[in-house]
């Protein structure tokens, strides 16, 4: 019986650590260094657009960020910043945790739940 349930303890502690995601950091894009300002302005542009739009500049301003303040910070951007932050507009998320974070969570979770079941 001893032997069991440590085999089911093993296999238990596998199920959870596999249950964890891996989560990766940023990759900057590569750009060439002889970006053009023409594209610089259209990153620019497009960045500018969803920072002006109503909810947005709502939630920045409950954050306390002026319109002014955010137009300084992109102002700063690198053009390789700037571009990877237009390409990629539509990825972004406000806060919290992701759907698929949740589900990794709610396994370990689960796991860990079988365990102190099985070990009881």
């Amino acid at each position: 019986m001893t032997r069991s349930k440590s085999i089911f303890f093993i296999v238990a502690l596998l199920l959870t650590f596999a249950a964890i995601p891996a989560l990766a950091g940023p990759v900057p894009s590569k750009t060439a260094d002889n970006q053009s300002l023409d594209s610089r302005e259209a990153d620019l542009t497009v960045v500018r657009n969803v920072a002006a739009d109503e909810q947005v500049a709502a939630i920045l301003a409950a954050n306390g960020f002026t319109q002014d303040e955010v137009e300084q910070k992109l102002a700063q951007m690198s053009s390789q910043d700037l571009q990877q932050l237009s390409q990629n507009l539509d990825q972004l998320q406000a806060a919290g945790l992701t759907r698929q974070e949740w589900i990794w969570i709610g396994i370990g979770a689960l796991a860990a739940l079988i365990l102190v079941v099985a070990l009881a």
